[in-house]
């Protein structure tokens, strides 16, 4: 399987990483904490223009039919600085499925208009009061509403910056869409989640970098004691690993069997946890100031830890990597299988 990236996903991918780098900033976040508003209009403005909202949307919807390892790409620039704007569950997630249920719904004309989507029955629900519609879920039906047609409670989450709502609804007061697809919903939230996992390990390894080669002992830089390049590398090194895992779950996200399935779980567990580790290495490495709300650092752990429980828990993960491994065959001629192949 050739898993290089096109010059066209290059172009996105470098695309989303100048609006990104550029604009989102420690003081990004920091003016959307204190202010406790959802979104930056300017910023969500220019992510509209710049056609991010519609990778994910067939063509017949008016998006750009592209794949889930072009948003993969974009995802992974997302993490890398930690934003906050409701880009990946809505343009990934959430206008995918309503463009398969309800193509003409009036949201999807709007480039503009985020959409929410409740990851299982009865859970909360990821910038609902922001959103334009929200998909609900009852069983394997979908339905969708406004936030004025539902109750919406906020809930606190460990990542400040996360705006989860709990949702209370009455199915007959909104709109049914049919039963829906949710386990691909699933597989996307979950490849989307780990490749900002990605994002969010590099930008806190590179800010231990960076701290290190600044921060003087004993009349030297702290980058240059081997205590501190090894704790580094093997975050590093998990981030390295963890890369080609998740594009290669993202490029077969479609298939829908056991074995693309559990390169998907595969791909979610290693690089949150390589997130995990990466960014409680940064911390490490800033030292006691690293414990500190003013060391941005701490952020990225806890969009790390909020996003390790998103879209199927660790556990739930493992359960589908390990249904694959006993009960298809394995091997290095398997590692790219398909189900109706090698069943």
């Amino acid at each position: 399987m050739d898993f290089t990236l096109s010059d066209e996903q290059l172009m996105f991918a470098e695309t989303a990483e100048t609006l990104f780098y550029d604009l989102v900033t420690p003081e990004h976040w920091r003016k959307l904490m204190e202010s406790g508003d959802a979104r930056d209009a300017a910023l969500w403005n220019q992510i509209v223009e710049t056609g991010l909202t519609l990778i994910q949307l067939p063509e017949e919807a008016g998006g750009l039919g592209l794949g889930a390892l072009d948003f993969a790409l974009i995802a992974e620039k997302a993490g890398y600085v930690a934003l906050s704007e409701p880009l990946v569950d809505s343009a990934g997630v959430a206008a995918p499925m309503l463009a398969a249920l309800a193509p003409d719904d009036p949201v999807l004309a709007d480039p503009a208009a985020s959409i929410a989507i409740q990851q299982e029955e009865g859970g909360l629900v990821l910038d609902a009061d922001s959103a334009a519609a929200i998909i609900l879920r009852k069983g394997d039906q979908a339905f969708v509403a406004s936030p004025d047609q539902v109750t919406l409670t906020r809930r606190e989450s460990i990542d400040p910056m996360r705006r989860l709502f709990a949702v209370e609804w009455d199915d007959s007061k909104v709109q049914p869409l049919g039963q829906a697809d949710w386990d691909l919903a699933l597989d996307r939230g979950a490849i989307f989640a780990a490749a900002q996992g990605l994002g969010l390990a590099q930008r806190a390894v590179d800010m231990a970098v960076e701290y290190a080669k600044e921060r003087q002992q004993f009349g030297k830089p702290i980058g240059s004691y081997q205590a501190v390049k090894h704790h580094l590398s093997t975050a590093q090194t998990a981030i390295e690993f963890a890369r080609p895992v998740v594009l290669a779950a993202a490029a077969t996200l479609e298939s829908g069997d056991i074995q693309s399935r559990a390169r998907i779980s595969h791909a979610k567990i290693v690089a949150l946890e390589a997130a995990d580790v990466a960014a409680r290495t940064s911390i490490q490495v800033h030292g006691a100031m690293g414990y500190s709300w003013e060391v941005d650092v701490h952020l990225f752990l806890k969009r790390a830890l909020a996003l390790t429980s998103a879209w199927g828990t660790p556990y739930f993960h493992r359960q589908r990597v390990a249904a694959r491994l006993f009960t298809q065959p394995v091997g290095p001629s398997t590692t790219f299988a398909r189900e109706n192949e090698n069943g």
